[in-house]
């Protein structure tokens, strides 16, 4: 893994590849930013409120999961409004990881603000209905998508579970979850999560600076280190989707932590062989917000 970018966010997540404009895009949590890179150099805007999940409507406008629900955001001037409210009126709150599904809906998670057990809960949103998926949860994360299977992954971060759904015809979870992984024996941290093409999940995991990948029977088959702990968000970008982007974050660190980690918080690349052949993501869906 190599530094794709040395911003140092305090918590780096939501990272996202925009199929149609080539462009990778990522938060700051705690500093209300969206960051990005080009070949022409970094860029940044600042966002309207706290901000933690990425999708993309179309070329110019994402899609915002925010501690008030779900927003469109303008990147050519910044503009943006609110598309639905999501536990906008408990201010002891906020949005947490969330993904577009292929049907071109979005999940969110949210969680308390101070990690309080039990303060978090699933959504999905989809053609402009809005549903509770699960009730209560801690730090729900990954939301990742097994198209061929037909489910979604989701990790409850401090119980160290990733839990896994079958999906219907429309993307409504069908049935009451099962664990597809059970880290609490090695006290891992399952944080964001994404499927390659061989249905294989890579999972960040929180404080132990690696990002893990599983076969889609639960089996683990390998991991990839990073000069980060709190490895946070992987996704994968570039032309080819051979690029497995992960963001890091430094939050909560003492100064003398900070010292020992240099680059804690920055974003990391790579590309990677299993098996004797690349690895490879699919396109993030569009959401359908129009």
């Amino acid at each position: 893994m190599q530094v794709f970018d040395a911003t140092r966010c305090e918590l780096g997540e939501g990272l996202l590849w925009h199929p149609e404009r080539g462009q990778i895009f990522w938060l700051d949590i705690p500093g209300q930013r969206l960051h990005s890179r080009t070949d022409a150099g970094p860029l940044s805007w600042d966002l309207p409120e706290t901000v933690s999940a990425l999708g993309w409507i179309d070329r110019d406008r994402l899609l915002l999961g925010s501690e008030t629900g779900l927003l469109r955001f303008d990147l050519r001037d910044g503009g943006w409004d609110r598309l639905v409210a999501i536990e906008a009126d408990d201010p002891g709150t906020r949005g947490n990881d969330g993904s577009a599904d292929p049907w071109g809906g979005f999940w969110l998670g949210t969680m308390g603000r101070k990690g309080e057990e039990g303060r978090g809960a699933l959504y999905r949103w989809y053609r402009g209905e809005l549903r509770v998926i699960r009730k209560p949860m801690t730090t729900p994360n990954a939301m990742a998508f097994d198209t061929a299977r037909n489910r979604i992954y989701v990790s409850d971060t401090p119980d160290h579970i990733v839990w896994m759904w079958t999906l219907d015809a429309e993307g409504w979870p069908e049935g009451a979850p099962q664990v597809f992984l059970d880290l609490s024996v090695e006290e891992l941290n399952p944080d964001g999560g994404v499927v390659d093409t061989e249905g294989r999940f890579w999972s960040a995991q929180f404080g132990a600076g690696r990002v893990a990948c599983y076969s889609p029977e639960g089996e683990f088959l390998r991991a990839e280190p990073l000069p980060a702990s709190q490895t946070s968000c992987p996704a994968f970008g570039g032309p080819d989707l051979d690029v497995l982007f992960v963001t890091t974050g430094q939050e909560n660190m003492t100064a003398e932590e900070r010292a020992r980690e240099p680059q804690a918080g920055m974003t990391f690349h790579a590309r990677l062989v299993l098996d004797g052949r690349p690895v490879r993501g699919t396109a993030a869906p569009r959401v359908d917000a129009s």
